[in-house]
């Protein structure tokens, strides 16, 4: 009969029996050495987001492990596994938030401030010996956005834990809204469901999985659906395809794409596999830097080569093509004038801005006709900062800035003013009570639908609305309403764009497009018109939302070919015949809402909202540090102070891109990075980059010397 390693213990609860076996052995046996390690994915989590203690190397031939917040106190116990039957015995100090599983790893949900502090994990062998004692500090920062948290419907989806990764690390493609009676789970390597492509599977009924032909061995798959990839090499990036099997047979299928980081593999050389490769060099980029979509492994026998912005392979979306028989690049209707494409295949965009962001797609076509896809994702950092005296500008982002039907779009908030009474959302221009979506109450901590809404918006404390399933009729302007606490009212726009891969001039309804989409001051915009109504009797534009006579710029008879000019014409704006209207020389009093009223021949009228963007090239940002010369295991702080608002800031170390450390930390805004201990390494120059839409400037070196003592 075998033998129990749990004492004995009457009118104990499980864990204290357990408790009270691991106290004694703490007494009897010393800790032997073991080569246990673990790693907080990501390495830096805001309160909100998940994390993920993942253990590496845990020893065989065990009975249990445990964990427990803080070094030594094991009354702080977070939960217990005992590997012999299997099973999670919950501690004191179990929040309902953790999840453990079976390789050792403990999982976190949503994290809080409290949740900082030392985490303990314990191994006991089979004999009843302590294996090991590993700790690991957790720091959760704090922060008044909550994005980047999985999705709240219950969609199925997948985040990448980190979103990118470098060589060598481990990655968690955390599965979010599994269905309910679920028969089997299946992960597959690349964006097609095929046999081959299987990684893993698990079966709910056996409570097992089983590796399918393309587990290189370094994958694991958890009950919850989620999958380990441990030491992840460049051939690990791409798509990859989550599909869940029903009892009653119906299948659901989401996808997700891994990034694994490259800027620290610049001396390995181009990929050894034949696969078709594109990389983007840097991985993320500034806006107005310039960024290389470079191809490894491009076929040969080629009879052309195409870009396409976006995943559909749609004509209205090729950026341009190459032609190898007449050695020539042709530009498509996505070209935007600054894109260069090469022979090589490699595509390069220069003056990069935050709509540049997404996926890209590259075709190639072979002589014998066949063809080849393979995407990569564009990320632009468009993280802001500005000067710690200056207020923050409350804006808007949707992510992604141009959707295609049925995917979610995040209407991103930030800098919420915190002296707020309450905010409201309305799908219009117009702040009126039939266009309300939802109104949050910061009092009572609530939200209140409106008529507007559609039931598949979330609206977040932080001031973000969720709008799931998009359809083409959620398309067009929305408003974002402040109300602070003496009563004073700040309203924010943003434009939401929902695409069913056709271009909205191919639609037949009425739109304005804005060329181009953000405009340098002193620069020329113009609102191109598409689908102007047929048995027009005339169109008039209005500087804003109103359509009141002291905000009319122009007016147009068409039955007279007559234009009159309203009080709101500058003397810098041209109307044409087909509606659409030129700004010369835009000026920063030119940004916001412009309003285009036509009227037909049945008094019938319409009319359709656009936005200018103008910003105003940044000036050179600077730094300031605490000290310019520190001793090891100190502190400093480097603040990027500019003169500018509403701007994005890049961190620099000895002209690369800043990696941060787990002892380097960034303040809300990213204006001020801390580094705490300071050690021999960090010795170097430190630039500072601000950038917006059309413009960027690099701050002087700021040298930081390191004195060891």
């Amino acid at each position: 009969m075998e033998l129990s390693s749990v004492l004995p213990c009457k009118r104990c609860t499980p864990w204290r029996g357990l408790l009270l076996t691991a106290s004694l052995l703490t007494c009897w046996l010393l800790p032997t050495t073991a080569q246990v390690s673990i790693e907080s994915l990501p390495p830096q989590v805001v309160e909100g987001e998940n994390v993920l203690l993942h253990v590496d190397n845990l020893p065989e031939n065990l009975i249990a492990f445990v964990w427990y917040k803080g070094l030594t106190n094991m009354s702080l116990g977070v939960a217990l596994y005992s590997l012999t039957y299997n099973v999670t015995v919950t501690g004191p100090v179990h929040s309902g938030r953790e999840t453990l599983y079976s390789n050792g790893s403990l999982w976190i949900q949503n994290v809080t401030q409290k949740d900082t502090g030392f985490y303990t994990l314990r191994t006991i062998s089979n004999h009843g010996e302590i294996v090991s004692n590993t700790s690991l500090h957790l720091h959760v920062y704090f922060s008044t956005l909550t994005c980047g948290r999985a999705a709240t419907s219950a969609q199925l989806s997948i985040e990448s834990v980190p979103t990118s990764i470098s060589k060598g690390e481990s990655a968690l493609l955390l599965a979010h809204n599994l269905p309910e009676n679920l028969r089997a789970i299946f992960w597959y390597k690349g964006a097609i469901v095929f046999k081959d492509l299987e990684v893993a599977r698990y079966v709910i009924g056996t409570n097992s999985s089983v590796p399918g032909p393309a587990h290189s061995g370094r994958e694991t798959m958890y009950s919850n659906g989620s999958l380990l990839l441990q030491n992840v090499t460049r051939n690990d990036a791409g798509f990859y395809t989550l599909k869940t099997l029903s009892t009653d047979l119906k299948t659901e299928i989401a996808y997700v794409q891994l990034q694994v980081d490259t800027c620290f593999m610049s001396y390995a050389g181009p990929p050894t596999s034949a696969q078709l490769t594109v990389e983007s060099a840097p991985t993320s980029v500034a806006e107005g830097a310039s960024v290389l979509l470079l191809v490894h492994n491009l076929p040969e026998n080629l009879r052309a080569i195409f870009w396409y912005k976006g995943v559909i392979l749609f004509k209205d979306l090729e950026v341009a093509r190459y032609v190898i028989g007449t050695n020539s690049s042709v530009l498509g209707p996505a070209h935007s004038g600054r894109e260069t494409m090469y022979s090589n295949g490699s595509l390069l965009l220069q003056n990069v801005t935050r709509n540049d962001a997404g996926f890209y797609t590259l075709r190639t076509l072979s002589t014998d006709l066949k063809a080849k896809v393979v995407h990569v994702q564009l990320q632009v950092n468009t993280s802001s900062c500005c000067d710690p005296l200056t207020p923050a500008l409350l804006t808007i982002d949707p992510v992604p800035r141009h959707a295609a039907k049925g995917e979610s779009v995040l209407l991103q908030v930030r800098n919420l003013p915190e002296d707020l009474r309450m905010f409201i959302w309305f799908k219009s221009v117009y702040t009126s009570q039939i266009f309300k979506i939802a109104e949050y109450s910061r009092a009572i901590n609530y939200v209140f639908r409106g008529p507007a809404h559609s039931g598949r918006e979330t609206v977040y404390t932080n001031g973000s609305l969720l709008l799931q399933d998009a359809t083409e009729k959620d398309t067009g302007l929305y408003t974002l309403q402040i109300i602070y606490r003496n009563f004073k009212i700040e309203t924010a726009h943003v434009q939401v764009s929902v695409h069913t891969c056709v271009h909205p001039s191919t639609t037949g309804q009425l739109v304005i497009e804005s060329v181009p989409p953000n405009v340098v001051e002193g620069g020329d915009v113009l609102l191109l018109v598409h689908n102007m109504p047929e048995n027009l009797q005339s169109f008039s534009w209005y500087k804003g939302v109103a359509i009141v006579n002291r905000h009319e710029i122009s007016r147009n008879i068409i039955a007279s070919n007559r234009s009159t000019l309203g009080p709101a014409h500058s003397g810098r704006e041209t109307i044409y015949s087909n509606g659409s209207l030129l700004l010369h020389n835009a000026t920063e009093e030119d940004n916001g809402l412009y309003t285009l009223w036509t009227v037909n021949r049945h008094s019938e009228t319409q009319g359709i909202h656009v936005h200018i963007h103008i910003y105003k090239p940044v000036a050179q940002p600077f730094i300031r540090v605490t000290e310019s010369s520190v001793r090891v295991k100190s502190s400093v702080v480097l603040t990027c102070l500019s003169a500018d608002t509403g701007t994005s800031i890049q961190w620099l170390f000895n002209n690369q891109n800043l990696r941060l450390t787990q002892r380097m930390s960034l303040s809300q805004t990213k204006c001020q990075l801390s580094i705490d201990p300071v050690r021999r390494e960090d010795a170097g120059e430190y630039r500072c980059e601000v950038s917006n839409p059309v413009s960027s400037k690099t701050s002087l070196p700021v040298s930081l010397d390191v004195i060891i003592e």
